[in-house]
């Protein structure tokens, strides 16, 4: 896959913990992607946070920004607005600050996918209408 590559909590923390159910779904996945990956600050949180009793999880985490494997492009104070408009709208599902975050950088990085294992991502859409390319198990 040469198209530009935003990646979800799921996928990270599932590449980094062995014993979770889609590790070797996302590990055979990820050797056909090509770095950098993108993300942001809130999925980061996230999957340390997920990760804290994995031993070695947060470190896993911290060394793929050290190497620039993952970067995180996105400036959430930058794109406040369409963060809270975001939330609103699909609050009912309901979405995470780390989603509303991967939404919006999907409309910044044009021609993007997101490589997720979270279903919601085929709900949520770019620009209100539009369905957000993904790579997800089937």
């Amino acid at each position: 896959m040469k198209s530009a590559i935003i990646i979800d909590t799921s996928t990270l923390v599932a590449f980094v913990d062995k014993s979770d159910d889609f590790h070797q779904w996302t590990v055979e996945q990820w050797k056909k992607l090509h770095p950098p990956l993108f993300t942001c600050e809130a999925v980061v949180a996230e999957s340390c946070f997920l990760l804290q009793n994995v031993y070695g999880g947060e470190n896993a985490i911290l060394s793929l920004l050290e190497l620039e494997v993952v970067k995180i492009p996105f400036h959430l104070n930058e794109d406040v607005t369409a963060i809270k408009l975001l939330m609103k709208q699909y609050q009912a599902v309901p979405m995470s600050l780390a989603d509303a975050c991967l939404v919006r950088m999907s409309e910044l990085i044009r021609g993007s996918s997101v490589f997720t294992l979270d279903s919601d991502f085929r709900i949520y859409r770019q620009y209100t209408n539009q369905i957000i390319p993904v790579v997800m198990p089937e």
